[in-house]
């Protein structure tokens, strides 16, 4: 008895599940922007390929992670504006406040360790290196620096792409 291969995805599903949890992203930037700021404990790593299109922010910046760049939106935050496709924050590097824009599109990563609540996601690369996505580790900041180095309490995610038959 022949197996008929698996009928291919017209619909796009994996796709919109990508963009409505885009939609929880948007929506807990929505509650930290707005008055009071975030709740309890809550903070927010928000990890982004530099290269997306619509990002924007200081070349001097972006040029130093040509590929991904985690931000951390905790006690030192300023003008975070949320829209439909992106957001746009201020945040300090290296003592200096720097605007950045940030397409949702752009996104690879979503933590709040006060929780342990993650999401990834499969981003929109630019031209250049950053193209090809590659899997980094998860990221956490210093309070001050905006920036980060690894965080050893992240839970470990496992991309369930590398199970997909292509």
């Amino acid at each position: 008895m022949a197996q008929e291969p698996p009928a291919q995805d017209l619909m796009n599903y994996e796709g919109m599940a990508q963009d409505a949890l885009r939609g929880v992203v948007k929506a807990a930037l929505l509650r930290a922007g707005a008055p009071g700021g975030l709740p309890g404990a809550h903070h927010f790593y928000l990890t982004f390929k530099t290269g997306a299109p619509g990002v924007e922010g200081p070349e001097e910046l972006l040029s130093r992670y040509p590929d991904e760049m985690t931000i951390v939106l905790q006690h030192q935050f300023w003008d975070l504006e949320v829209g439909d496709r992106d957001f746009g924050v201020t945040l300090k590097f290296g003592g200096r406040p720097q605007s950045l824009v940030v397409p949702y599109a752009a996104m690879t990563r979503f933590y709040d360790p006060s929780v342990q609540f993650l999401l990834q996601f499969d981003a929109e690369a630019g031209p250049g290196p950053q193209a090809a996505p590659a899997p980094a580790p998860l990221a956490a900041a210093p309070s001050s620096a905006g920036v980060a180095d690894a965080d050893p309490e992240a839970p470990n995610v496992v991309s369930l792409d590398q199970f997909r038959k292509k």
